[in-house]
C-alpha cells in the first residue's frame, strides 16, 4: 500500500490508478461519441467490454484529428497532419512499453497488450486516417486500402479481444478473421451512405468510386445497400462462432447496421443528398431484446 501527502492510504498502486482512470477515460468517448456501439457494448462481459472500450477511444481520437476538430480549433491541415504522426508513434511507444501520458492511448496499450493486438494492424488503421486529410476522391484501390485501414482492422483488433481467452483452430480462426473484416467493412460503407450529404458538403470527401452526389441515383444507391448485404451476410455466418457475450454484441450491432442499410434503402436517393439516416431509440430497443433473446444469432 502506499500513502499520499496526506496521509490516506491508497488501496493500489499508482499504476494501478492510472490504468484504472485512463480506462475510465475510454469508457466516456464511446458513451458520449456512438449510441449503437454503446449499446453494444454494454452486453458484453466486464472485461470484454472495458477493451473494446479502449480500443474504441483511441479510434475516435485519430478520427476526430482527421474529421474537422483539429480544423475547427483552428489548425491547418499540415498541423492535423503532425498531430496524427505524433498520435501514431506515442501508440507504437505505448504499446512497446506499456505507458503514454495520454490517458486514451494508455488505456489502448494496455488492451493491445493483453489482448495481443500488433503493430501490423494497427499501422494500416492510421495509414487511412492520413488519407482523409489529403484524398476528396477515391478509386477503387484507394478505397479498398482506406476501408481495410479505417474499419476492417478494427474488426479484427475487436476479433482479439473477444477470443482472447479462446483457440480456435485453424479453420474457425480463419472464417471469424473473414468475418470481422466483412462486417468492419459493412459499417464503413453504411457510415458512407448514411453521411453522404455531410462528407461532400462538409470535408470535400466523395469515397465511393465512381460516385458523386451530384449524379447519384436509385441505381448507385441499390447497388451500395446490395454490397452492404453481402458484408452483412457474411459476418452474420461467424457471429455463432463468438463467445456467447460477443455473439450478443456483436448481433446486435449487426442488428443496428443491418436496420440502418435497410432505412437508406428505403430512403429516396434524392433525399440522401440532404438527410442523415438514423434508427432512432426505439428500434435500437426493439432490435437489442431480440438480439439478447436469440443469443446474438
Amino acid at each position: 500500500m502506499r500513502k499520499d501527502p496526506t496521509n490516506r492510504v491508497y488501496a493500489m498502486t499508482r499504476l494501478a490508478l492510472y490504468n484504472r482512470v485512463a480506462e475510465r477515460s475510454a469508457s466516456l468517448v464511446i458513451r458520449g461519441y456512438s449510441t449503437s456501439f454503446g449499446m453494444a457494448s454494454r452486453i458484453l462481459n466486464k472485461d470484454s467490454m472495458r477493451h473494446i472500450d479502449n480500443v474504441y477511444a483511441l479510434v475516435r481520437l485519430a478520427d476526430e484529428i482527421v474529421d474537422g476538430v483539429a480544423v475547427e480549433a483552428g489548425l491547418t491541415i499540415a498541423q492535423a497532419g503532425r498531430y496524427l504522426d505524433e498520435l501514431e508513434a506515442d501508440t507504437y511507444s505505448a504499446m512497446a512499453t506499456g505507458y503514454s501520458t495520454n490517458l486514451i492511448v494508455h488505456a489502448f496499450a494496455l488492451t493491445a497488450r493483453e489482448v495481443n493486438i500488433q503493430k501490423d494492424i494497427v499501422e494500416p488503421f492510421f495509414t487511412s486516417m492520413r488519407m482523409d486529410l489529403t484524398d476528396r476522391v477515391y478509386t477503387k484501390e484507394s478505397f479498398d486500402t482506406y476501408v481495410y485501414g479505417s474499419a476492417e482492422v478494427v474488426g479484427l483488433m475487436c476479433l482479439a479481444v473477444f477470443v482472447r481467452d479462446a483457440k480456435p483452430d485453424a479453420d474457425t480462426a480463419r472464417t471469424l478473421y473473414n468475418g470481422a473484416r466483412a462486417l468492419g467493412a459493412a459499417f464503413q460503407k453504411v457510415n458512407f451512405l448514411r453521411d453522404l450529404a455531410a462528407d461532400v458538403d462538409e470535408l470535400g470527401r466523395s469515397y465511393f468510386p465512381g460516385v458523386t452526389i451530384a449524379t447519384f441515383t436509385e441505381d448507385d444507391k441499390h447497388r451500395l445497400c446490395d454490397d452492404i448485404s453481402e458484408d452483412l451476410d457474411a459476418a452474420a455466418r461467424t457471429i455463432p462462432l463468438l463467445p456467447r457475450d460477443a455473439a450478443r454484441a456483436v448481433g446486435l450491432a449487426h442488428g443496428l447496421f443491418a436496420r440502418l442499410n435497410s432505412r437508406i434503402r428505403q430512403t429516396p436517393a434524392e433525399k440522401l443528398k440532404s438527410s442523415r439516416i438514423r434508427v432512432n431509440d426505439v428500434e435500437k430497443l426493439l432490435i437489442a431484446a431480440r438480439v439478447i433473446a436469440r443469443g446474438g444469432k
